[in-house]
């Protein structure tokens, strides 16, 4: 079965991509704001959603190819874990015209060298726990994805009622997702980026913090970092005008393609 992408909207092209878990259905509150104005390609990431079939490896070089082969040129905008795919993506194809990063860091573990990260145990655990009880480590991922919004029983509800609208994710794609989760460190490839790019933080984020945006935008030539107070780490479930407003005024910076 092929990679699904849905594709709405009318505009320049906009690629987006969810994190660990989920599908292209959690991005409904900025398709109801951007699909006026943007013509918006809605990846079901390989082992996820509709593309559960998806044989594709998830992988940084495997699942990239797949969605360069599948998009046009683009603005790329990422949520988490989506985010590793637009980095390398970014990195290694001109097809990727500009980068919005929702809730995105090079690294997600923390390092000695990196301390705006969360401890290797942390996905170390959920990788344990989905063999044991693959339902419920989904949901208490979600609550992580909630957890300090101010808007956290909303958007956790919203991710709950998502979450199999579209069948059950693969659990072969979510151990490899949890896997690029613990080991990817893409800080390298920041600095040799050369298109703009916007990284959207929610101030209240637990798991990727805004000053590991913050950081990451400082190694990015042309780059902006937004601060959403009040958000979580999906500030564009809570905080869908104000995520929606910065995608806009982003996209209307860049030069004509």
């Amino acid at each position: 079965m092929a990679l699904h992408i849905e594709i709405m909207g009318d505009g320049p092209p906009l690629v987006l991509m969810h994190g660990w878990g989920l599908h292209g259905g959690v991005f409904a509150p900025l398709v109801d704001r951007l699909s006026d104005r943007f013509r918006m390609h809605l990846v079901d990431l390989p082992g996820h959603g509709y593309s559960r079939e998806d044989q594709t490896p998830l992988t940084l070089e495997a699942t990239v190819a797949e969605i360069l082969a599948h998009t046009p040129p683009a603005v790329w905008l990422a949520w988490s874990l989506g985010g590793l795919f637009a980095l390398h993506a970014a990195s290694v194809s001109p097809q990727v015209r500009a980068l919005a990063l929702v809730a995105v860091t090079p690294q997600f573990v923390r390092g000695q060298d990196w301390q705006h990260a969360v401890e290797a145990s942390v996905f170390e655990q959920f990788g344990k726990d989905l063999q044991q009880d693959y339902k419920g480590t989904l949901e208490r991922f979600l609550a992580l994805d909630t957890i300090g919004s101010e808007h956290a029983r909303a958007e956790l509800r919203t991710l709950k009622e998502k979450l199999y609208a579209r069948g059950e994710p693969s659990p072969r794609a979510l151990q490899q997702g949890l896997v690029l989760l613990e080991q990817s460190d893409l800080r390298g490839s920041l600095p040799a980026l050369s298109i703009p790019s916007l990284w959207i933080s929610g101030h209240r984020d637990r798991l990727v913090s805004p000053s590991a945006m913050q950081a990451a935008a400082a190694l990015t030539p042309d780059s902006r970092h937004v601060d959403i107070a009040g958000g979580g780490h999906a500030p564009f479930l809570g905080h869908a005008d104000q995520v929606a407003d910065e995608v806009r005024d982003f996209m209307t910076t860049l030069p004509p393609s």
